[in-house]
């Protein structure tokens, strides 16, 4: 409980946000580190806030693009063994770590408008499909959903049509839940034309 209420008390202001995923193992210098980089620093140009999990790889990233561009730059770092601590781009306001998974989770739902998801491990995939549900089962209201990397993602979301939508495990419709880009630009334009026609607002029903 007190893990929730922390959470609440530091992100209550924070203010429109995207959340970015994506592998702590993707070093600096990479392809999808400088992409993430960038994609964080347009977004801060766009008035959102950068949520991320405080940790290293493209969590790094995405700090590092929001602190670069002036933005808020959120993490929520999580106790794990081979972590140590949030990266040093997280601002100090914004920084909070839990010790629980699935308080971090509600954090990252509740005040994210939008989620750009890097590739990633089983941490990654989880984040992604727990969004999915949720969106799906109307417990947060519907938000943009981008994927960069069609050679990483692309496999994913050709068995997501054949394996669920094609045999009638998911809706048809449900497979416009998620964009999918190589584009980093595309993928923040999704997310501002998105909100062109709707007010960003905190998961209130989450």
């Amino acid at each position: 409980m007190g893990e929730f209420v922390d959470g609440y008390d530091k992100l209550l202001k924070v203010g429109p946000c995207v959340s970015i995923f994506g592998s702590a193992r993707i070093k600096p210098g990479s392809k999808y580190y400088e992409m993430a980089i960038k994609t964080a620093e347009l977004i801060s140009k766009n008035d959102f806030g950068v949520i991320t999990g405080g940790g290293p790889g493209i969590m790094e990233a995405g700090n590092l693009g929001a602190h670069n561009a002036g933005g808020k730059s959120v993490g929520l770092g999580i106790e794990l063994p081979f972590e140590q601590g949030v990266n040093d781009y997280v601002h100090a306001d914004y920084e909070i770590n839990f010790k629980y998974f699935f308080v971090r989770k509600v954090m990252f739902v509740k005040y994210a408008q939008g989620f750009i998801v890097f590739p990633g491990g089983f941490g990654t995939l989880d984040e992604v499909f727990e969004c999915l549900t949720l969106i799906q089962t109307g417990k947060i209201e519907r938000i943009p959903i981008v994927l960069v990397g069609t050679e990483y993602w692309g496999g994913l979301i050709d068995w997501v049509k054949k394996q669920l939508r094609d045999d009638g495990l998911i809706s048809p419709e449900d497979i416009n839940l998620v964009h999918l880009t190589d584009d980093y630009t595309e993928a923040v334009e999704i997310v501002c034309d998105f909100y062109k026609k709707k007010e960003p607002q905190p998961n209130f029903s989450f």
